[in-house]
């Protein structure tokens, strides 16, 4: 089953090591893009981020953000910034005179820097935090794969509605083809020429085979075939499926262009159309 390129996942846990919140935005991109954002304490697990990332996604452009903040022991102390506290409580006294507010010991905790914040040791870290992406991954693939079954059934539909107008064109190209030799010998009695009746009919054959789409048909039937088949056997299936919408609307063109028929004509216009709705799909899917 085709997963969409589009998704949002986010995980959250804390424990002995620390609190931390994994968030992956993905969108469609031709391959698989990384931008990982981390503190700057924890660089070093990159390189596993980045593998444990490409084992579950293919393609498409992953934004992918870690917050992370240390725990404090319960048996430890809170180390302080002395001197930013000390530099903060002057700065507060000397406000006092206009204001005449006491100073509350806890604004001056919340200000960034004054608590010492522990480094993280990645090797004590760095299982959690893994752990934590894989749930993160998850997450992110189950909504890629909901996406990408809405997507796989507009496609299917999308198919049938072709296959439709490929019959229709198929049913009606005997009568085409059988007007279109009765409006060439029309035209030439009407000219009262004298044609040699060999040269005749290799021109009446010519033409026929010049307005003929029995082959695009053939052809378009094998793409819508083989459309369906990919989705369901094989994955990643993006750039096929954009391939075979390349195809298809090359087939669709040609149609178009030796149509004979209004009939012709206007099934070739309703199957470009669903074509182009079917590829500007298929640019989500992975």
């Amino acid at each position: 089953m085709i997963s969409s390129m589009t998704a949002f996942g986010r995980q959250e846990a804390s424990g002995d090591w620390g609190h931390a919140v994994w968030e992956i935005k993905t969108v469609n991109h031709r391959y698989l893009e990384m931008m990982i954002r981390l503190p700057d304490d924890l660089r070093v697990l990159e390189n596993s981020i980045r593998e444990q990332i490409s084992a579950k996604l293919k393609r498409g452009k992953a934004d992918c953000v870690l917050r992370y903040e240390a725990s404090i022991g319960s048996g430890s102390e809170i180390s302080i910034n002395a001197e930013l506290a000390n530099k903060l409580i002057s700065a507060a006294e000397s406000l006092q005179v206009s204001t005449a507010m006491p100073i509350n010991p806890v604004d001056i905790l919340r200000w960034p820097g004054v608590i010492n914040k522990q480094t993280p040791d990645p090797e004590i870290v760095g299982g959690p935090l893994l752990e934590l992406l894989d749930k993160t991954l998850d997450s992110l693939t189950e909504t890629r794969d909901r996406e990408g079954k809405k997507i796989y059934e507009m496609l299917i539909q999308r198919c049938e509605a072709a296959n439709t107008h490929v019959q229709q064109i198929r049913a009606a190209l005997p009568e085409i083809l059988d007007s279109i030799r009765k409006r060439f010998m029309s035209r030439v009695l009407e000219s009262a020429v004298e044609i040699d009746p060999e040269r005749l009919e290799q021109e009446m054959l010519l033409l026929a085979q010049k307005m003929d789409v029995a082959e695009e048909l053939d052809r378009l039937d094998t793409h819508l075939e083989e459309v369906k088949r990919v989705m369901q056997n094989m994955r990643p299936v993006g750039r096929r499926l954009d391939f075979l919408m390349q195809e298809m609307n090359r087939e669709a063109n040609t149609i178009g262009s030796k149509a004979a028929s209004i009939i012709v004509g206007n099934a070739s216009l309703e199957l470009k159309v669903l074509i182009e709705q079917m590829r500007e799909q298929i640019q989500n899917v992975e």
